[in-house]
């Protein structure tokens, strides 16, 4: 058995890590529920984004439920009993989910400073990058104090950029800020939007899918410029649209260390609708 590292990094299902990094890491998820019509069930092991997309081109209702402060005592106890010192506990933006005051209410149950929680002011790929680099510190020997500066220091880095099809699931959930005002009623414009202080804010409008794709990429290639980046290209029931920005992505930025493709999962997938493509980049 893998011993466990005296500082061990929780993160939620919104985090999307790629498969496999989680447990290479030895990263602890808790999972956000997602209710599809009256059945619940936990985003990942219970309800998958193909569910989701499928019940919302239905026009079923679709909502979802941060993890409660007891499902993350539980988490906790479980990583402290089996031999860790101290927890960092990194989840999804406070202003899009209840999620954070969830993990910072079961950390009050511990000693004080037994468990750090940090608001990453991100979700996706970008909390996705926060948690591997909390990780890697962790690995390294690193405090519980500077496992969460790297966490937060990577969001710091990162510019999460991305399109939707409509603005009708993020408008009809309330995640889209004050966007829905700027952008008026124009419920049909393809709009580009990206998360600023952990909220969804508008980045521009364009009036086609093709020119809006096309757009992101000219300000994903600006956003990296020539530093060294990480990229996440995600979707959700868009593989192909995902394939060919990343692939655009592979041709135009110079100094790509990595570069992931993956689907979104249930809860983002609900609150965002099918033919999304996001773009997050991390410059290392």
């Amino acid at each position: 058995m893998t011993p466990t590292p005296p500082v061990t990094v929780v993160t939620d299902s919104t985090a999307y890590l790629p498969d496999g990094m989680a447990a290479q890491w030895g990263i602890r998820t808790v999972s956000l529920l997602v209710d599809l019509g009256g059945r619940t069930g936990r985003e990942g092991t219970d309800i998958s984004p193909d569910q989701v997309t499928e019940a919302l081109r239905a026009h079923q209702t679709v909502t979802t439920s941060r993890p409660t402060p007891t499902d993350f005592v539980n988490v906790y106890r479980q990583i402290l009993d089996a031999g860790a010192q101290r927890l960092v506990s990194i989840h999804l933006s406070a202003q899009l989910s209840g999620t954070y005051d969830s993990a910072r209410l079961a950390a009050e149950e511990f000693a004080p400073g037994q468990v750090i929680v940090v608001d990453s002011r991100a979700t996706a790929m970008s909390l996705g990058f926060a948690v591997l680099a909390a990780a890697d510190r962790a690995a390294n020997g690193a405090s519980s104090e500077e496992v969460a500066k790297a966490a937060v220091a990577s969001v710091d880095r990162s510019s999460a950029l991305f399109y939707v099809d409509s603005l009708e699931w993020l408008h009809r959930g309330g995640r889209i800020g004050g966007a829905a005002a700027r952008l008026g009623t124009a419920l049909s414009v393809k709009p580009l939007l990206h998360l600023v202080d952990g909220q969804i804010a508008p980045l521009e409008r364009v009036r086609t899918a093709s020119k809006a794709l096309t757009r992101l990429v000219e300000i994903a290639v600006h956003a990296a410029g020539t530093d060294h980046v990480d990229l996440a290209v995600q979707h959700l029931a868009s593989p192909e649209r995902a394939a060919v920005m990343a692939s655009e992505l592979r041709k135009r930025i110079p100094n790509i260390d990595a570069l992931y493709e993956s689907q979104v999962g249930a809860v983002v997938g609900a609150h965002v609708g099918p033919g999304l493509i996001g773009v997050v980049i991390r410059r290392n």
